[in-house]
């Protein structure tokens, strides 16, 4: 029998992932991952009700549960990584870094060491053999936060939930089922915060000075900010910089600890018919130089048809030296894409399937 170590995060879809594999055969083993028991600012970390719950679904299922703590590794490999993509002034995806380190690396490992076959996820995909392909349901589809993650894993990897068209199908089947979780709210924000404000969150680990609030156009000192790190491209609230038409983020710099803001929408690097990404990977091979792909910038956002172009190694190496792979790439957007953030991650698809991606330079 197959044995499979599903990760049970005391929520719906993770309850449910267990309950289907039990009910297809599988030998399952429910295993909460513990990595991060930290409060919040004005927000109690909820991982202990998530453990009772994840072990209360386990006993109604009657399967095995265990516990891993990666605490150490995720401060390390997550929040750390966070907290200093900040403090350069990028925009960080922390979401996408927990699974591609923990979800989909310590937890992988772990479970295979301990004797597992396969791993479950509740997460909103599907896979064929080594490719990740898009969940049925478009508006729950978190292919975007896995696009880091190897091919090896994915095939190691059951996804039981993402044939589901809707949530609502989900808390049904659920309730079907007497999970305990079917109608439990779903987890908000980031995945270690919360509901909490990314800048409370980082003002428990960065010092910052305040620094003025420039207009691109004119040079104009508009207002003073408490940290250029706590603001994005593309911002709009939370300037507090007069009334009449907004102001929006238009760029800063982290040097002069200085805040760029215009009203104008068409404000240079504002609007991107190209994308320069790094950092790339490829869930199996990547794209073909000239074919046309889909993209999305961000969670949730329309795909946007793009065609892709490697940019080449460095033609003035030193003799002797190997040659250099290219570690980055343009995309060429049908349709500009607005306020694409550095730091951001942009993940290419090729209709349902998703090749993966790189990191906004």
């Amino acid at each position: 029998m197959t044995k499979v170590y599903v990760g049970m995060s005391g929520g719906v879809d993770s309850s449910l992932t267990a309950a289907l594999l039990v009910q297809q055969g599988y030998e399952v083993v429910g295993v909460y991952m513990k990595n991060w028991t930290q409060d919040a600012p004005g927000m109690q970390c909820p991982w202990a009700e998530d453990l009772a719950d994840a072990k209360r679904v386990a006993v109604h299922l009657n399967i095995p549960f265990k516990v891993f703590d990666f605490q150490t590794e995720y401060k390390q490999l997550v929040v750390d990584y966070m907290i200093r993509e900040y403090q350069a002034g990028r925009t960080p995806n922390p979401d996408i870094m927990c699974n591609q380190e923990v979800k989909f690396g310590l937890f992988l490992q772990a479970a295979l060491a301990d004797g597992a076959d396969l791993i479950a996820t509740g997460h909103y995909a599907r896979s064929d053999g080594s490719k990740l392909l898009r969940a049925a349901n478009e508006d729950k589809d978190q292919t975007y936060f896995l696009y880091r993650v190897d091919g090896s894993a994915v095939a190691k990897t059951i996804f039981p939930i993402g044939n589901y068209k809707t949530k609502d199908e989900v808390r049904a089947k659920a309730a079907e089922f007497g999970l305990s979780t079917a109608s439990k709210h779903d987890s908000q924000g980031i995945c270690f915060i919360g509901t909490v404000s990314i800048r409370d969150f980082l003002k428990q680990y960065v010092k910052t000075e305040p620094g003025d609030i420039v207009e691109r156009e004119s040079g104009r000192v508009l207002g003073r900010h408490d940290g250029a790190l706590f603001y994005t491209f593309g911002q709009r609230h939370g300037l507090n910089v007069g009334g009449g038409l907004p102001y929006y983020v238009v760029g800063k710099d982290m040097a002069k600890n200085e805040v760029y803001v215009s009203r104008n929408l068409n404000s240079q690097g504002f609007w991107l018919d190209e994308i320069v990404v790094g950092q790339l990977h490829w869930i199996n091979q990547p794209p073909i130089e000239g074919k046309t792909y889909q993209i999305r910038t961000r969670h949730r956002a329309p795909l946007i048809d793009a065609t892709v172009s490697f940019v080449q190694p460095n033609q003035n190496k030193v003799d002797g030296e190997p040659a250099v792979s290219p570690d980055s790439l343009v995309l060429h957007l049908s349709t500009p894409e607005r306020a694409v953030a550095p730091g951001q991650s942009v993940v290419i698809y090729d209709g349902d399937e998703v090749l993966g991606g790189g990191i906004v330079v």
